[in-house]
């Protein structure tokens, strides 16, 4: 099948938006800091009412017009940015979620706007995309690129398919994913095996470190519980996100 039409990148001249990309491209060969996308359609229908298991990346091949970008190849972040785009387009920005009051233990539903989405913004990477830090133990210095979505798709497929019984590698196999150099040696052998032996502070650096530079959107909202205390939330893209297709 010829990839600009299993993309839908021939229906560009269909009524779409310009979304911004919480990376601003700067991750991407083509440096793309924004990406045209359809409205969710009638016809779009059909896939949300299938709950396939990859309804995700059904829907996302379905409604990116840009030439040439496939929507594994693009960061979780912008996948989310694209994701809340097509929701508040199709539904609006109102989202209600089930929360558990932490005074009473007492569930209750609350609703959250995700009209206001603020970028988290950390340090830049270098021309070819790589953020650079320094463990706090070992002082190795290090080389990091963020996950695709594809990649972490695969990664979770890849854990998900482990017995049960099993030591499931998720911190390690994250890591081999993530890290690109360590004192400028590219080896994945070497790396792998400076990953088995890393101690637990570089390691829990290194998730700290990506968890505050690579680019996302601040999906944190405040709630007010039934008890009356402020509840700090973060907004998945689990049932709640797509209740309203359903």
């Amino acid at each position: 099948m010829d990839n600009s039409q299993e993309y839908g990148q021939m229906n560009f001249t269909l009524p779409h938006d310009v979304v911004p990309l919480p990376s601003g491209g700067v991750f991407y060969k083509n440096k793309k800091s924004t990406i045209k996308v359809g409205y969710l359609t009638a016809s779009d229908e059909n896939i949300l009412m299938g709950r396939t298991d990859d309804l995700t990346m059904q829907l996302l091949r379905s409604k990116i017009y840009e030439p040439g970008v496939k929507p594994e190849e693009l960061l979780e972040g912008d996948i989310e940015a694209i994701l809340i785009f097509l929701r508040n387009t199709a539904f609006g920005p109102e989202m209600e979620i089930a929360l558990k009051d932490p005074q009473t233990g007492k569930e209750f539903m609350s609703k959250v706007l995700l009209d206001e989405l603020n970028i988290v913004k950390g340090q830049q990477p270098d021309s070819e995309g790589f953020f650079s830090t320094t463990l706090p133990v070992s002082a190795a210095e290090v080389k990091l690129k963020p996950l695709t979505y594809g990649e972490s798709q695969d990664l979770k497929k890849t854990l998900d398919s482990y017995p049960q019984g099993r030591v499931v590698p998720r911190v390690t196999m994250r890591l081999s994913k993530e890290i690109h150099s360590i004192n400028g040696n590219t080896d994945k052998g070497e790396i792998m095996k400076f990953i088995e032996q890393m101690p637990i502070a570089d390691s829990k650096h290194i998730r700290n470190f990506m968890y505050d530079n690579e680019p996302r959107l601040d999906m944190k909202r405040q709630v007010m519980t039934p008890s009356g205390e402020s509840l700090t939330v973060n907004v998945g893209f689990g049932v709640e996100f797509f209740r309203p297709f359903f």
